[in-house]
């Protein structure tokens, strides 16, 4: 919201103030649902409807109590958890998020004539003919993923010329698979609590050696410190370096 103030339960309002319940209001005070009111109408209104949504509050099904002030309950979303941003940022099973009372999006049944494999496609750019325009490409994921798999893609001319000038090979997903493909490869937003696995000289994996001594020297660290790297990924250093002028010579 832009230049709004003293608003609730509103979305996409613009230098406006005292709104509740509205939509898209431009210059607006004292609306309810979109509705005007006058100034004392409106303080006496909202004043009702937060009493009532407290003591009259929505329950979903699984019992939760939405009172006024509770953001608006997941089961009542005009879209599902994993066709949202909410997905990609924070991914959960099926099984989660039904278990969380949100929507889950079934994937659509496609009738797709597939007309060349993934298996089939060259290695190398350079042997790629421009016939493939004209090809339904089946997605090497089959549709047995939870990435919003089309099942079937096309390579359209602009793709393959940037694939040419590139010298990139054709893709074997569609375009929703190596969008999530992507997505895995950010750091994750989850924080860990972790023990730092420096032990002096390395990482106790010992893929890690250090080059530079530590404030510990040969011993093992004792830090511990909250990171969004996971457990099992091999990277855990708190980064205690002893500073250039406190080195041994």
């Amino acid at each position: 919201m832009i230049d709004a103030h003293d608003i609730e339960y509103s979305y996409a309002c613009s230098s406006s103030s005292d709104l509740f319940g509205c939509v898209a209001l431009q210059k607006k005070q004292y609306c309810i649902l979109n509705k005007q009111y006058s100034k004392e109408e409106y303080k006496d209104l909202v004043e009702k409807i937060k009493k009532h949504m407290d003591e009259m509050p929505y329950v979903d099904k699984r019992g939760c109590i939405y009172k006024y002030g509770e953001f608006f309950p997941a089961e009542i979303s005009p879209f599902a958890y994993n066709d949202s941003v909410a997905q990609e940022y924070f991914p959960l099973s099926r099984e989660e998020i039904l278990a969380n009372g949100s929507q889950w999006s079934e994937p659509l049944e496609r009738d797709l004539k597939i007309t060349l494999s993934y298996k089939d496609l060259p290695d190398k750019i350079n042997e790629v003919k421009d016939s493939i325009k004209d090809e339904v490409i089946g997605c090497e994921h089959e549709g047995k993923c939870e990435d919003g798999c089309t099942i079937a893609f096309r390579i359209i001319p602009d793709e393959l010329d940037f694939y040419r000038t590139m010298k990139l090979p054709v893709p074997r997903q569609c375009p929703s698979c190596r969008h999530w493909q992507r997505l895995q490869q950010r750091t994750s937003f989850r924080i860990w609590k972790r023990k730092c696995q420096c032990t002096g000289v390395a990482s106790e994996n010992q893929i890690y050696k250090n080059t530079a001594e530590h404030a510990h020297k040969a011993a093992h660290c004792p830090n511990e410190f909250e990171t969004s790297y996971a457990p099992e990924r091999p990277e855990g250093y708190c980064g205690g370096i002893l500073p250039k002028s406190k080195r041994r010579s």
